[in-house]
């Protein structure tokens, strides 16, 4: 994948270390995703409230990335295409190190796994 693909602006840091939409209402993620053109930090869909899937649904933006340590996968929502690695992204690429995951620390209820979705 190169960055020429519509969607993708390399130049764009991330919203944040977290899902913001969880961060607001409490909540928590089992991963996170990326938008690859504003940056925006989600929850992936086997999370409870889904919300990079809830990004491209609302906003078009179709390429998204994995913010998890040592994942360089990018997903296409358009063309349903899923990319090992893409262009260089703004840093940080993943949420810091000592973030848990699932997370964040201190929201995650201990009964988590029944609550993923798949």
């Amino acid at each position: 994948m190169t960055s020429d693909i519509s969607g993708i602006d390399p130049s764009v840091p991330p919203s944040g270390t977290g899902c913001g939409e969880c961060d607001e209402a409490g909540g928590w993620w089992f991963h996170l995703r990326r938008c690859a053109q504003c940056g925006h930090i989600g929850c992936c869909d086997s999370s409870p409230a889904q919300h990079a899937t809830a990004h491209y649904k609302a906003t078009g933006h179709p390429v998204m990335r994995s913010f998890e340590p040592g994942e360089e996968w990018f997903w296409n929502f358009a063309t349903k295409e899923a990319y090992e690695s893409g262009p260089e992204l703004a840093p940080p690429v993943c949420h810091p190190a000592d973030q848990p995951t699932p997370g964040p620390a201190g929201r995650v209820p201990a009964d988590w796994t029944r609550t993923l979705r798949q």
